[in-house]
């Protein structure tokens, strides 16, 4: 099995290199490349991916399905595995992804845990083990057998947010569920501490619930997002 890790990125100078770096080290021969798909970022992101040993694709549209569906058509392993930027994969990841596959499962996600001491963050994580819907998300990591991403269209263009959610969706509807793997994934607190815990959990239950009852476009999620914590 081989597998093509895709990394969307905008200005992710501090934490490109060794996020490349890493999975290069635990990843080994299963891994067929590293594309770094970036939006035009303005800082050394691009240069520091290169250095790191990842190819670099460039994208002309700063949205995540964009820069995840050109790294896809770009790609040639068998699977897709989808990785942000400021995500630290398990060390096994591989030895994971490709037992789940063995068993028959064509798409799955991580646990993870932030890399914080906070015990509301510590209590956050701990529902990323269960599958349900709400429990899902990009910082979790995604592997998809690459005949399925291409078949349920990747992900739409029109998630300028919530686009993991959504192609997980379209995915359960079409009869494919997917595994939460036991390994655990290391993800940035940044959000968190650049606002507080209960301001980005009231950001996220809006807006999820906005996305499940299909309340609000994209566009308008996205505003109320970066309204309520000044990003998306």
């Amino acid at each position: 099995m081989d597998i093509s890790i895709i990394i969307p990125t905008l200005n992710e100078a501090e934490n490109i290199g060794k996020t490349v770096a890493f999975l290069r080290r635990h990843g080994g021969a299963a891994i067929r490349e590293i594309l770094v798909v970036d939006a035009g970022s303005t800082d050394d992101t691009v240069r520091l991916a290169e250095q790191a040993g990842a190819q670099v694709v460039h994208c002309t549209e700063k949205s995540r399905a964009a820069q995840m569906n050109l790294g896809a058509a770009k790609s040639s392993g068998g699977i897709l595995y989808f990785v942000h930027a400021d995500v630290q994969a398990p060390e096994h990841f591989v030895a994971e992804i490709e037992t789940a596959y063995l068993k028959g499962w064509k798409m799955g996600n991580f646990r993870y845990r932030f890399n914080s001491n906070s015990w509301l963050l510590r209590f956050n994580a701990s529902f990323t083990r269960f599958p349900f819907m709400f429990c899902q998300g990009g910082d979790k990591t995604l592997f998809v057998e690459r005949e399925l991403f291409f078949a349920l269209g990747g992900y739409d263009l029109q998630y300028i947010i919530m686009e993991e959610y959504d192609f997980m969706r379209r995915a359960a509807k079409a009869g494919y569920k997917w595994v939460v793997m036991p390994g655990v994934c290391v993800v940035s607190a940044r959000k968190y501490e650049k606002n507080s815990w209960l301001k980005v959990q009231m950001a996220n239950i809006l807006v999820f619930n906005m996305w499940q009852f299909r309340l609000a476009k994209p566009p308008a999620l996205k505003r109320i997002y970066r309204w309520m914590l000044g990003h998306a």
